[in-house]
């Protein structure tokens, strides 16, 4: 595929930060967004909002957005078994800022927060920007797959459970996460449970919430930005299961973390409610795409089959991969060692694009290698 080609099909019509920060011969595959169309049930409302009423909401006076609220509980329910309560969900504009807002009003710098790692790195960085101290939770490669071991989680205030895990792809398992509880009920530790990619989790594996496992010590976070690539919408939920955790924010100023907006809002419901056969088309896509890439990397470089999302964690034995690869490759890849202990040796390749795209960037990488 020639570069012409991809400016043609791609690059024109891709606007925002994934494409942008790539050179002119450069395909990128590092943030998490999609190369691929939007569902058209999300452009449909949202069309539909921009040329109705862009007055205030029904529901701006109230801590969540209504049907916010109700169109996550029911996605609960129908998909995972859930019967999450909505009158517990508030709104953010993203998963990092919840996160802040959780760790701002629960904890006190200083406080340790446990986290799988390699870990998604804007996490790292907030611990980092707010002093909570990183307790590693090693996840260590296990033939096709990855383990940890029992966590020492003693000194620490919050575990901060990312399921299904951001770079490796894994999806924990109800004994694994059965363990997990009971080493946070033995520390008296909250949850903080990131569960945005469980709607891309490829069977036979499946997205257990910890919040049924501990409701009430669990905040769970979630969006419908990565399943349906909304990652410009900047809406996301906070199902707020601790009570204490409730009292923490209902003490807070009524609009200093701000609030939802209308097109977020109508984005998000839209998808979780009538976006799934746009889903199930996708996940297919993105099922074979993770298994081309086993069928086409370079010999020498380490891959197991993600269980979930559209990420590749791809081992290439030395530190410096991405830059390299970008430099003699021209693929753009996200730096493993951004991603914390573990990472070093590794480069993470988003393959949610289209089936030519990632030919081609396989055949770059196997050219470099």
């Amino acid at each position: 595929m020639s570069d012409a080609f991809m400016g043609k099909s791609l690059k024109s019509t891709h606007d925002g930060l994934k494409w942008a920060k790539a050179g002119p011969d450069v395909i990128p595959a590092w943030i998490a967004d999609m190369d691929l169309p939007t569902a058209p049930a999300v452009i449909e409302v949202l069309r539909r909002r921009a040329e109705g009423d862009l007055g205030y909401p029904v529901w701006l006076e109230s801590p969540q957005p209504g049907p916010l609220a109700e169109a996550f509980a029911e996605r609960m329910t129908t998909r995972y078994g859930w019967d999450a309560d909505p009158s517990l969900v508030r709104a953010y504009s993203d998963i990092n800022q919840a996160l802040q807002v959780l760790l701002h009003v629960c904890t006190s710098p200083g406080d340790g927060v446990a986290l799988h790692t390699p870990a998604y790195h804007p996490f790292l960085g907030t611990l980092t920007e707010m002093d909570r101290p990183l307790r590693p939770i090693p996840l260590q490669p296990d033939g096709d797959s990855w383990r940890f071991d029992p966590p020492d989680l003693a000194g620490c205030r919050v575990l901060l459970l990312v399921n299904p895990q951001n770079p490796t792809g894994r999806v924990f398992t109800r004994d694994e996460l059965t363990e997990l509880a009971d080493h946070v009920e033995r520390h008296d530790l909250l949850v903080i449970a990131d569960e945005i990619h469980a709607d891309l989790a490829y069977a036979p594996h499946e997205h257990i919430p910890f919040a049924t496992i501990l409701p009430e010590r669990t905040v769970t976070l979630t969006s419908a930005t990565k399943a349906f690539n909304l990652g410009g919408i900047r809406c996301s939920v906070a199902h707020i299961g601790s009570p204490e955790v409730r009292k923490a924010l209902d003490a807070q100023p009524s609009f200093v973390y701000g609030s939802a907006h209308v097109f977020g809002v109508d984005a998000t419901v839209a998808a979780w409610r009538h976006g799934d056969a746009w889903l199930d088309e996708t996940r297919a896509l993105l099922d074979r795409n993770r298994r081309t890439i086993a069928e086409r990397l370079p010999e020498g470089v380490g891959y197991r089959l993600p269980q979930a999302t559209y990420l590749a964690w791809l081992d290439y034995g030395r530190p410096g991969a991405a830059e390299r690869l970008e430099r003699e490759a021209r693929v753009m890849l996200s730096d493993g060692a951004g991603f914390g202990p573990g990472g070093e040796n590794f480069a993470r390749l988003n393959f949610a694009t289209t089936e030519p795209v990632l030919t081609e960037i396989l055949n770059r990488l196997s050219r470099a290698h």
